[in-house]
């Protein structure tokens, strides 16, 4: 019996064009269809298998997670939480805000921003959707929201002025509802700790990271998605915050004026499982 014939075997240029798909995808701005030399590891990536084990491998040696590999989103990659290579949410928001209470409201930020983005199960899934934000829609979203948790603290008879510092989702909710939307300067402009300016820092951050393109200046500022936004916000769907977000029963409706529709207690509309964002099923 003959043996198989063994692989071909990995040469340095071989291991050179991997690490240089793995550097395309950490420049989260450059798309393939800018690049030829990308565009075409790209397509290396996709009919050598050998190519990708290998530029994969690289990959996950950086600490690097891929999310997809394709001319729409490039070589998309998250970073462990153990990597070099990693922006964690808690470095961002110390960098945004000396304030721990500025730092929850960074956070809320970037959760309503995700949820916004992608309003039904169906965009989030759908690799051709395009979201669109806007700075103050974003806020409006979040405010509107605060009015309809204050409604469920009164109806509960809870307390509806908790301490500014306390824990949880609903508490950075109300906080929100006392911060000045856009600050108290003459000219109107939006001071870096309102809440139209800590919406306006997230999305900065997420059009520096990839995430998101500036599209205009009205509302705010205005933004569309992209794929690689679309692949995080489907890898933290699950968390913890996504979560609690589901729980209030408020689903955002928008085109990125944030229209806000809470449900009808008695209508019959079930929760998405599992969906981790403020979604009702169609």
């Amino acid at each position: 019996m003959r043996d198989e014939p063994s692989a071909r075997p990995v040469t340095p240029a071989d291991a050179a064009d991997a690490a240089r798909l793995v550097s395309f995808g950490l420049q989260p701005k450059l798309p393939p269809s800018r690049d030829a030399e990308y565009a075409a590891l790209l397509r290396r990536h996709r009919e050598d298998p050998a190519f990708a084990r290998l530029a994969d491998a690289v990959a996950a040696g950086l600490g690097l997670i891929v999310l997809e590999v394709s001319p729409r989103a490039g070589m998309a990659v998250a970073a462990a939480e153990d990597s070099v290579f990693a922006v964690r949410m808690g470095d961002y928001s110390r960098r945004a805000a000396a304030d721990s209470t500025d730092r929850f409201l960074h956070g809320l930020a970037h959760l309503a921003v995700a949820a916004m983005a992608f309003p039904r199960p169906a965009d989030l899934a759908d690799d051709g959707y395009i979201g669109r934000i806007t700075v103050n829609g974003v806020d409006a979203f979040v405010r509107q929201a605060c009015r309809r948790l204050e409604e469920r603290a009164q109806e509960q008879g809870e307390n509806t002025d908790p301490a500014s510092d306390a824990p949880g989702l609903e508490a950075a909710w109300r906080v929100w509802a006392r911060r000045s939307a856009t600050g108290a300067t003459k000219d109107a402009r939006r001071l870096t700790n309102s809440t139209t300016g800590i919406v306006g820092k997230a999305v900065a951050f997420l059009v520096d990271s990839g995430f998101l393109q500036r599209t205009g200046d009205e509302a705010g500022g205005t933004y569309r998605t992209t794929a690689r936004y679309q692949l995080q916000v489907r890898d933290l769907a699950g968390g913890a915050a996504m979560a609690e977000l589901l729980e209030l029963g408020i689903v955002p409706v928008t085109d990125g004026t944030a229209s806000l529709a809470v449900p009808d207690d008695s209508a019959d509309l079930d929760l998405v499982a599992d969906a981790g964002l403020p979604f009702h099923s169609s």
